[in-house]
């Protein structure tokens, strides 16, 4: 019987273990928040495969220990993803950490809620406490855990520091992620006490915190933008409005008002200085914002604004239009520069989960009706309809990285890729 030499195989554990603690810092190709880099939900990746299913390109599938509608993030060899389990009385929070390449469990760590968690009446119960995404620079991990928290994680998921941010609940519950600019994580504690907290990300020391009523009913990760002058804002879409304030100290720079009426929740998408902005309710409203840098204070008009958007998931943008799918099962496509319709497409299902372009494709992954793959065209003409025979609910938004199409369902962690 062959025998591996002893000493090699040590060594070998012994690289492999430094590996595992050493920190990696974020990579180009990782997908280290919520819709990956810039928050924008792009990736050039050309080895994304357009179809498969359980017999194909399904190169692992996971049991998750709870549900969620978060989605995951890949930094250097790790997915992570977060869940819960239990009920409002008693919730538990988990963080996973996933090997990319076997599809095996690193590590999971638990957080346990300070008390009964409070539901909302319709949307609430359904997402229920797992909704933020992560995000990671490579060092730590960054998690909004609700009324459990802001909690910094190294990469081996030991607690480096954790921060309130309030226990308030809103009506459909929490759900933006927190995102990294520079030293600061800033967290959208919208539900939990209405505001926008920066801290130091290294220490969890509180850098500023803006408080606005408005808050209390916006959904959306925020995000940073460079404007004309090369100037950095930070950029909060709330129902019917859109803010500017300074990252570095949380002070309003401009307002716009728009048509994104009864709830913020899709993310923000930019092309160069102009940014778009999405959202409401039945029909809800869109709106394009050109980020000129001259406007310190009041209000700054809208390029275009017209009625029309989507409530749940975020847009994806190429260099001339805006693709969107709805909670209704409808397929959108706008001309960035106008703001008209220019396609109006039925799918079937309900969309909650944010739409990826990857190169010339959008993936869009329904909740219950598999993933449709369409040509980042007006026409949105439909490559593959790739459904797996998991029932639950898809609603967490995928994550690409090198080849990876990685999703989750309130079930599942899945990696799709080519064989």
């Amino acid at each position: 019987m062959a025998r591996f030499p002893i000493q090699p195989f040590i060594s070998a554990l012994a690289l492999l273990a430094y590996l595992l603690m050493t920190p990696c810092l974020v990579q180009a190709e990782d997908w280290s928040g919520f819709r990956g880099p810039g928050n924008q939900g792009v990736s050039s990746d050309e080895k994304v495969p357009v179809e498969w299913s359980d017999e194909k390109n399904l190169k692992w599938k996971l049991e998750l220990p709870g549900k969620g509608f978060s989605s995951p993030i890949v930094v250097g060899p790790q997915v992570l993803v977060t869940c819960y389990s239990g009920s409002a009385a008693s919730v538990k929070r988990h963080l996973v950490s996933v090997n990319r390449q076997t599809g095996k469990i690193n590590w999971v760590t638990s957080v346990d809620s300070k008390g009964p968690e409070s539901r909302g009446a319709s949307f609430g119960t359904s997402h229920g406490f797992a909704s933020h995404t992560p995000v990671s620079d490579g060092k730590h991990i960054y998690v909004l855990f609700g009324k459990a928290g802001v909690i910094a994680f190294d990469m081996q998921g030991k607690e480096i520091w954790k921060k309130s941010v309030g226990t308030g609940a809103a009506m459909f519950g929490s759900a933006a992620s927190p995102i990294l600019y520079k030293d600061h994580l800033i967290v959208p504690a919208c539900s939990e006490s209405q505001s926008i907290v920066a801290f130091n990300k290294s220490d969890g020391e509180q850098a500023w915190s803006t408080k606005a009523g408005s808050l209390g009913r916006s959904y959306v990760t925020p995000m940073v933008a460079t404007n004309e002058l090369g100037v950095d804002e930070l950029l909060v879409s709330v129902v019917s409005e859109l803010w500017s304030l300074n990252p570095g100290t949380g002070k309003l720079n401009w307002y716009s008002v728009n048509s994104v009426d009864t709830n913020a929740c899709p993310g923000l998408v930019q092309n160069g200085s102009t940014v778009y902005v999405i959202g409401g309710r039945g029909p809800g409203g869109r709106a394009a914002i050109k980020l000129d840098g001259k406007k310190d204070a009041g209000e700054l008009k809208s390029l275009w604004s017209t009625t029309g958007g989507s409530y749940v998931s975020s847009p994806v943008l190429t260099k001339d239009h805006l693709f969107w799918f709805t909670e209704r099962g409808m397929g959108i496509c706008v001309d960035a520069k106008t703001g008209k319709e220019v396609t109006r497409k039925r799918i079937g299902g309900e969309f909650y989960a944010s739409a990826v372009l990857v190169k010339d494709k959008i993936y869009a992954v329904s909740r219950f009706n598999g993933t449709h793959v369409f040509s980042a065209t007006p026409e949105m003409t439909e490559l593959a309809h790739n459904k797996l025979t998991d029932q639950s609910d898809f609603s967490g938004s995928p994550a690409v990285s090198d080849g990876q199409f990685i999703m989750r369902s309130d079930k599942y962690l899945y990696c799709i890729e080519a064989e």
